[in-house]
């Protein structure tokens, strides 16, 4: 049985080019040149060709293992780590894991190899996608942030669903917050609006979509409304001018895109970590978020801005535990008393006034659930901690005048009406 001798497009062209050489109807040099090599490598190549015939123009390393070829056991230890301990993680991901947790230092593309060959196809398909336009990042950090929800089984498909709110900066897609919440809410922005003002300070702007408890959506104007020529801001809304914040509302998913595959990355690999660790309550998720997650999270995925420094606004402690809570505009009853809706909060009496009946006052929900009744930036009454009531908005009738035809109807919220801007 003859051997099989394996040559290449090019290692067979020089073959038929030698056999001209040894009828003598070419020269050496010529030759050289028709093989694309200097004339010493031709005389090489013409002596192996002549020694050992067309087998000795094939590559010697051909069929055998490189010096860098992992090892069977090496290739066995990452196919069962993939198949067990990290079943839910990517390509890239599994391969950070494999140098960070395991000491086990293998490049991606052969990592993707040794998973394909196995039978391991990828965790996603891609699928191309719309054309839209690009919009340039911001130049410093700090100018622009974009946030929202992403509701989801993040601790596993047999857990309930919960809502991932994540704040990213737009310059560096740094993750500035992220916490898990029973639901998007109002509570939810601010409890994130808290952390990246902790933790970095005051955006200039926020790109944002049109969720209720971000932008109003409803048609109804108060008198005092039309007569300012604006609708009242959401809970949310009021929080961000007072702290000086732009709020930009988004029209298209694609519009806040970098927040968006925050989230897609996340899917992929927050959930898998989770499950890594061992973490399937809400609280100790947190807490990981913040202390593990996030930072390691900005080391591989945050870009350098265009700019240098940042413009990030420093808010103190106390500033912040003010003006990051859910405000509302009241009047103290007849008997020293603020109601809102089933709470009541006395009011007892000041040093330089007895009875605060009639007055108007602002009460605030702190993000840690106390109460706090003010008149003229003065403290007056406390209340302790309540769970967070979400402040939704509601239509009902007027009766109010005797009206007998039509329907008069005034939007109000449940809890009370939102403070208007000072």
């Amino acid at each position: 049985m003859k051997e099989l001798i394996i040559l290449s497009k090019r290692e067979a062209h020089r073959g038929h080019v030698l056999e001209q050489v040894a009828h003598q109807s070419l020269t050496l040099k010529k030759a050289a040149i028709m093989m694309g090599v200097s004339y010493r490598q031709a005389k090489r190549i013409y002596r192996r060709w002549s020694d050992g015939g067309l087998e000795g123009l094939s590559h010697r390393s051909r069929g055998k293992s490189t010096g860098q070829a992992l090892s069977s056991d090496t290739t066995a230890k990452i196919l069962a780590l993939r198949k067990k301990k990290y079943a839910n993680f990517n390509d890239t991901h599994f391969t950070e894991m494999l140098a960070e947790q395991e000491d086990v230092f293998v490049c991606r593309e052969k990592v993707r190899q040794i998973l394909r060959a196995s039978g391991y196809g990828p965790k996603r398909k891609r699928r191309p996608g719309k054309h839209h336009s690009r919009r340039p990042r911001k130049t410093q950090a700090g100018i622009m942030m974009q946030w929202d929800g992403s509701p989801h089984r993040w601790f596993g498909p047999d857990s309930q669903p919960c809502c991932l709110m994540s704040a990213i900066d737009d310059a560096t897609s740094d993750l500035l917050g992220a916490v898990f919440v029973p639901a998007e809410s109002s509570a939810s922005y601010l409890l994130l609006l808290d952390m990246v003002v902790r933790c970095h300070g005051a955006p200039l702007a926020v790109y944002q979509d049109r969720h209720g408890a971000l932008v109003r959506s409803d048609d109804y104007w108060s008198v005092e409304e039309q007569l300012i020529g604006k609708q009242y801001p959401t809970h949310v809304g009021r929080v961000l001018e007072d702290l000086s914040i732009e709020g930009i509302s988004a029209h298209s998913p694609q519009a806040k895109g970098r927040v968006e595959r925050g989230f897609g990355v996340m899917q992929d690999r927050l959930i898998a970590e989770l499950e890594l660790h061992g973490i399937t309550d809400m609280v100790l998720a947190n807490q990981w978020l913040e202390e593990y997650y996030i930072p390691r999270h900005n080391r591989r995925f945050g870009k350098k801005p265009a700019g240098p420094g940042n413009a990030f606004v420093k808010i103190s402690k106390r500033e912040r535990y003010d003006k990051i809570a859910f405000a509302y505009e009241a009047v103290v009853g007849n008997d020293n008393c603020v109601r809102l809706g089933g709470l009541l909060i006395d009011v007892p009496p000041g040093r330089n006034r007895r009875s605060f009946a009639k007055a108007k006052v602002l009460v605030k929900q702190h993000l840690d659930g106390c109460w706090t009744v003010r008149r003229q930036d003065m403290i007056i009454a406390t209340h302790p901690a309540t769970p967070f009531t979400e402040p939704a908005r509601s239509w009902k009738k007027r009766q109010k005048g005797g009206l007998k035809r039509g329907r008069s109807m005034l939007q109000v919220y449940i809890a009370s009406k939102p403070a208007p801007l000072t």
